[in-house]
């Protein structure tokens, strides 16, 4: 499946970016070393809860980041060719994410149906729609009783993703057929403050906890607020007005977002139980969070050469986050269940899930996900080539600037 745009199909509303230039025409390490913190933030929450009461925000940040990334390499590829090939498109993401998932969702099975007795025992059925991509849904019951709890449950995050992202490819090449990427930005963060209505509309319904939480739409204005922020980084020029006046504003408001978030790790509860707190948290908290997530990423491409970025660039952080940190957050929870029964010290077994966290990782990314990743490459990429027009100056994208 094609989406084409070129002068037969489009009228020229902007003078293009080159697709080699702009402030994200290169691999951005500080948010290699953001994922990192985000997955230490949430194996703190499912380790040492009382610690970290707000280290789930870090998938709240993983939302935002998935924004922002998906946004990217979409705007990336169609700049480069004038096009996105669906399928290709698709074919990657599921080449880049499914195997992990798949081998993680086995080991679980096998070892729960060989140790019942274990963190792993009554797994099976859990198994499904952690693979199929719809653990979100099972969650709030959507397929019958709720699930919720084993050590399968962090996949409900990869769902909301997943589901956002048959969407999202689709409707942004259909917008920027007909509007500038500025506009298109513009339209995109309203998408995400009318998702914000709609969750009001359900909370102050009295929906149920797990319906808020795991909800496809309870989670779009967080996804489409990253997206938001990746369409008007992508569309300005480096040393123009706007770039000076974006630049300011995170100069002052990024350090202030980044020591709430953290802050927000060690001091905020998410509430559980019905009350006004519940209702104004529930209500407008997730969209808050992916505006200081946003400001964030912000920050750490308009300042390359900031203190945050710079640490968040180190190798340490930046390559466990590139590699390691998507099948960090598969093995984080599947390990630690598995280790309660076998070490009795909190204080001993949470160095010990961590190290075997990162054990685990490796092995995924060195055996299953670089193999395949590499192997879909070469089946796909050619493809992509042969696929981008021949004199590519000839075409001229609508909204570009």
């Amino acid at each position: 499946m094609n989406f084409l745009l070129n002068r037969e199909t489009s009228v020229v509303k902007e003078r293009p970016l080159q697709p080699g230039s702009g402030l994200l025409s290169g691999r951005q390490h500080a948010l290699d070393g953001l994922r990192t913190v985000a997955v230490a933030g949430v194996f703190l929450f499912h380790t040492v809860t009382g610690f970290a009461p707000g280290g789930s925000i870090g998938v709240d940040v993983f939302f935002t980041l998935s924004g922002f990334v998906i946004t990217l390499l979409i705007m990336k590829e169609y700049r480069a060719t004038g096009r996105l090939r669906l399928r290709v498109f698709y074919a990657k993401r599921l080449a880049r994410l499914w195997p992990a998932l798949l081998v993680l969702c086995a080991v679980v099975v096998t070892g729960g149906l060989i140790f019942p007795s274990s963190g792993w025992g009554g797994q099976a059925a859990d198994a499904i729609p952690a693979a199929g991509y719809v653990m979100n849904l099972s969650n709030f019951g959507a397929f019958g009783s709720s699930t919720g709890g084993g050590a399968l449950s962090p996949t409900w995050t990869l769902a909301v993703e997943e589901q956002f992202y048959l969407v999202w490819p689709v409707l942004l090449l259909l917008m920027l057929r007909v509007w500038r990427v500025r506009t298109v930005a513009w339209i995109t963060a309203v998408l995400a403050a009318g998702f914000l209505v709609s969750r009001f509309f359900l909370v102050s319904g009295g929906a149920s906890l797990a319906r808020i939480y795991n909800g496809p739409d309870t989670r779009a204005d967080e996804l489409l607020l990253g997206c938001a922020v990746a369409l008007v980084l992508s569309s300005i020029r480096p040393g123009s007005r706007l770039h000076g006046s974006l630049h300011a504003g995170v100069r002052r408001g990024g350090p202030f977002a980044a020591l709430a978030l953290v802050a927000a790790v060690f001091a905020l509860k998410e509430p559980t139980t019905p009350g006004a707190w519940f209702d104004v948290f529930w209500t407008f908290g997730p969209a808050v969070l992916a505006l200081l997530a946003g400001l964030v990423i912000g920050s750490l491409v308009l300042r390359p050469v900031g203190l945050a970025s710079r640490v968040l660039s180190h190798p340490w952080l930046a390559n466990p986050g590139r590699d390691l940190s998507y099948a960090a957050y598969l093995w984080h929870l599947p390990v630690y269940l598995l280790l309660i029964p076998l070490v009795p010290s909190l204080w001993l077994r949470v160095p010990a899930a961590a190290a075997l966290t990162v054990l685990m990782a490796y092995l995924s990314f060195r055996f299953v996900e670089r193999p395949i990743r590499r192997w879909a490459s070469k089946r796909l990429e050619p493809d992509v080539v042969r696929s981008a027009p021949e004199p590519a100056r000839e075409l001229e994208p609508a909204g570009t600037r």
